[in-house]
């Protein structure tokens, strides 16, 4: 009886990780492109600032991001389902590309709103491609992996860009420092749309359902609909202060940071977050994922009191180690949602879901400078109580599949 070969190391690791081609492609991607995004985009509020722009501005910023995304959010499931993956990403990049142009040629205020409509494409038209390649073509057991190493590789840049973005803010200024962070972003996305034709197979498109929001939002289960209630709440929370972050940092506190400090303080996030993804994907695939969300939630709960008594760098550093720390059981949360969803649409259906989650939220973000008008307390405090909520609403009325359903 013939023996079966016995996997090498460099199998099992790479089983472990849930790595195949298509996902490496695809993580090599967000590498690139995600470096460029986040050179510049924690200081987008002070380069508003600088500019001539107010609270509102900073606000309308805020609830612009999560519009978009929530915008985006459908066209960008339909594009992976009707295009094919690397199809829709050429699109997607080019995109992002355009408003890069457009806030380095013309540094006013107004043209950073019209280029973000088109630079902030990127993140939120490509995580339902993401996503459905992933469940596509990871089982169920493995896609929280699947999920955490695309989380996982996204944090790298995260960490890494606000630094240089600093470097740049300190030493260029807050209006040069930023239109050149944005022309490295631009030159890294020009790399990405080449490598993503070598890395990235060409994909068949399937069928996708009509582009219809009433439709694809009827792909909603009972199930996604009450984790949908759940992650709105504490995304409010996460929102409400989230523009006002690097202003409560760099210009409120009785220790104000610089903008290098500030990147530092980022980079620490994005570290936390890295050195919990492996270790929860690794149990949560096993065990369920429920409770690992409900301790994110409480995270993300947690983040705004503590920063609200962070008036120091070393205090901050505290604050920014629990925001890293939401994203504890973020991958879980993403898994639950493709397991929730029809398997015959599960990119529409992501889509879907953030089309829904997001164009609620943005609300949140626009409220935000109200609140922050009031005082920066209040809106801190505020954002903490929209958090409980949706932690009690998920640990309440949230059911999970069982492992190896789907």
């Amino acid at each position: 009886m013939a023996m079966e070969p016995v996997p090498s190391h460099t199998h099992r690791l790479w089983s472990f990780l849930a790595l195949k081609r298509e996902t490496v492609g695809l993580l090599l991607l967000v590498v690139l492109v995600g470096l460029g995004e986040r050179l510049a985009e924690r200081f987008l509020p002070i380069y508003l600032l600088a500019l001539g722009g107010g609270v509102w501005v900073i606000g309308t910023l805020g609830a612009m991001q999560n519009l978009l995304s929530a915008l985006y959010s459908l066209p960008g499931g339909y594009l992976a389902e009707h295009l094919g993956i690397r199809k829709s990403l050429i699109i997607i990049n080019v995109t992002a590309m355009c408003g890069y142009l457009i806030v380095i040629l013309v540094p006013r205020w107004e043209a950073v709103l019209v280029g973000a409509v088109l630079f902030l494409a990127w993140s939120s038209l490509s995580l339902p491609a993401s996503m459905g390649l992933i469940a596509q073509v990871l089982p169920s057991n493995k896609r929280t992996m699947g999920v955490t190493m695309h989380s996982l590789v996204k944090r790298l840049p995260m960490a890494l860009g606000p630094v240089i973005g600093g470097v740049c803010v300190d030493r260029f200024g807050e209006v040069e420092g930023i239109r050149i962070a944005f022309g490295i972003a631009l030159v890294l996305a020009g790399i990405g749309l080449f490598a993503q034709q070598r890395l990235i197979p060409e994909d068949k498109p399937g069928t996708p359902p009509p582009f219809s929001p009433a439709k694809v939002l009827a792909l909603l289960t009972p199930n996604m609909r009450q984790l949908l209630v759940s992650d709105i709440l504490v995304r409010f929370c996460e929102q409400i202060p989230y523009a006002f972050v690097v202003v409560w940092c760099m210009k409120v506190i009785a220790e104000p940071v610089s903008a290098t400090q500030f990147g530092y303080l980022t980079s620490i996030e994005m570290l936390t977050a890295v050195l919990v993804y492996l270790p929860v994907a690794w149990l949560a695939d096993r065990s369920g994922k429920k409770p690992f969300v409900v301790i994110t939630f409480l995270f993300f709960s947690a983040f705004p009191l503590v920063l609200l008594h962070a008036d120091s760098f070393e205090w901050l550093v505290v604050a920014f180690v629990i925001r890293g720390l939401k994203e504890f059981g973020e991958p879980a949360r993403k898994a639950l949602i493709l397991d929730l969803a029809p398997p015959a649409h599960r990119a529409a259906a992501f889509g879907a879901y953030y089309l829904a989650r997001d164009l609620v939220v943005s609300l949140g973000a626009l409220s935000g400078a109200l609140l922050w008008q009031l005082g920066p307390e209040v809106n801190l405090w505020c954002a903490t109580l929209f958090g409980l909520l949706g932690t009690i609403w998920f640990a309440l009325w949230c059911q999970e599949k069982p492992t190896g359903d789907g």
